[in-house]
């Protein structure tokens, strides 16, 4: 058996405050998982000091590494050059999205394997500035109008410092599940209640991961351009800084008109920077925690940056497979009583018999459900946060929770009405906190400066260099 040692500049976990300038640090990006993982080394690189290229295969068996007939505890493949590359087989794009799919992608920098419970782990160990031009590029395309390029840079940067540097002892992925807690309103059995939320530091092996559960990271894959190069270097080292931290700088595809709080979707503390308010220059909503102003506002398709249907600037957001899904801005599903039962027995396990009502309970200020109340016929159950509610009323995932139910009557069994169908109308695609992207990238359309968009979209906060 064979241990590969080697020592590289790393980040440490603890909170970091105001930043310094500092050294330009490497990020860990965890791309591929799995018993056997196929990879290709199509420049010069060097394992231990032996000079390494080609096609290569590596299994994991009894907690070890097997390559070339040899076992490792881990393993540290160094670039020899600045052009050397990797390239890994059947990576995982999009994952449990609907249009997830595997595809080649090839990455520059060191690729370390490491075995952990029986899996293979493939880690992309690369200098900040160089994973940002990637990040920048599979988010969106390399051809966006440059002010939201250089927006997307600092947030970016911001959002890994942040996730590297943030608190340990923040809740990463909490389930509160309890059989007794009320009885429900319609059946007689008590609701059971499941509340959960995921975040970043279900990661111990690494920084990040690179799909959207973290940033979407696919190395050299996709094209870059010029343009990248030009918003990674006009906003090199710069994070943005509330109160002397920095900032969590969240963003989703689209927030429908409406930006959410970061304790709607996440754990319960407040961040001030990540506040509700409208995608509009007066940046004004109605209540939307009222049921009555959320069903007005997501039955309407009020102005807001994010309301286009302008092909050229979508583009510049959507990638190839982003581009599958056109409606977003507002948007519908219908699933008949057979179907949505099924759907939700299979993703909490739980039968709850024919689905008598859809509740939402709570919203959050951009009228996206945390809470909601699903009654059956056998039991009820309620559900957030608003990641969970989107898994369980979809295969995949809903494309937000700001959405309404509407019912379709159906037979009446045993003194209650049972509804053949359901129809959600949704607003929005994703969390809808922090930057909306396409609002973003109309901004940008419009004329806006990058430091324009990070004020819109981030409050009260400040542009500082880090290194």
């Amino acid at each position: 058996m064979k241990h590969i040692s080697f020592i590289l500049p790393f980040m440490s976990n603890a909170v970091l405050h105001k930043p310094n300038p500092l050294t330009e640090p490497v990020v860990h990006v965890g791309i591929v998982g799995g018993h056997t993982i196929s990879f290709s080394l199509n420049g010069p690189y060097t394992l231990n000091g032996t000079p390494m290229t080609g096609d290569l295969e590596a299994t994991v068996a009894h907690g070890l590494i097997h390559l070339n007939g040899e076992a490792y505890t881990c393993l540290l493949f160094s670039p020899a050059g600045e052009e050397s590359s990797f390239s890994l087989h059947d990576v995982t794009i999009g994952v449990n999205f609907h249009w997830e799919r595997k595809e080649t992608q090839t990455f520059r920098g060191a690729l370390k394997l490491i075995a952990d419970k029986g899996k293979l782990w493939a880690v992309n160990i690369i200098q900040v500035e160089q994973y940002l031009e990637s990040v920048i590029s599979s988010e969106m395309s390399a051809t966006s109008n440059l002010p939201l390029l250089m927006a997307h840079a600092v947030i970016s940067r911001s959002w890994l410092l942040a996730q590297i540097h943030g608190d340990p002892a923040k809740a990463a992925n909490v389930s509160v599940s309890a059989s007794q807690i009320a009885p429900s309103r319609v059946a007689e059995a008590a609701t059971k209640r499941i509340i959960k939320w995921y975040d970043h530091t279900n990661h111990t092996l690494f920084d990040v991961c690179a799909d959207d559960h973290c940033q979407r990271y696919q190395g050299i894959t996709k094209a870059t351009s010029p343009h990248v190069k030009e918003a990674i270097d006009r906003t090199h080292g710069q994070i943005l800084v509330f109160n002397g931290e920095i900032c969590d700088t969240r963003f989703s595809k689209c927030c429908g008109g409406a930006l959410e709080e970061y304790q709607y979707c996440w754990d319960d503390r407040p961040k001030p920077y990540l506040r509700a308010l409208g995608d509009t220059p007066s940046e004004k909503i109605p209540d939307l925690t009222n049921e009555d102003n959320a069903r007005k506002w997501i039955l309407s398709s009020p102005e807001s940056f994010c309301n286009t249907q302008d092909k050229r600037i979508l583009g510049q957001v959507l990638n190839g497979y982003d581009q599958e899904t056109t409606d977003f801005y507002r948007w519908h599903v219908v699933y008949t009583q057979q179907e949505l039962s099924a759907l939700i027995r299979k993703k909490l396990d739980m039968d709850l018999g024919d689905i008598l009502q859809i509740i939402p309970l709570k919203r959050g200020k951009s009228g996206r459900i945390y809470e909601l109340e699903i009654i059956g016929t056998r039991q009820s159950v309620i559900v957030g946060k608003e990641l969970e509610i989107r898994r369980i009323l979809s295969e995949s995932h809903l494309l937000s929770s700001a959405f309404v139910v509407t019912t379709v009557s159906g037979p009446l069994r045993d003194g209650k009405t049972i509804p053949s169908g359901f129809r959600l109308d949704g607003a929005g695609w994703g969390h809808g906190v922090g930057l909306c992207q396409i609002g973003a990238a109309v901004m940008g359309d419009k004329g806006y400066a990058y430091d324009d968009i990070l004020r819109h979209y981030y409050p009260n906060t400040k542009i500082e260099t880090a290194w």
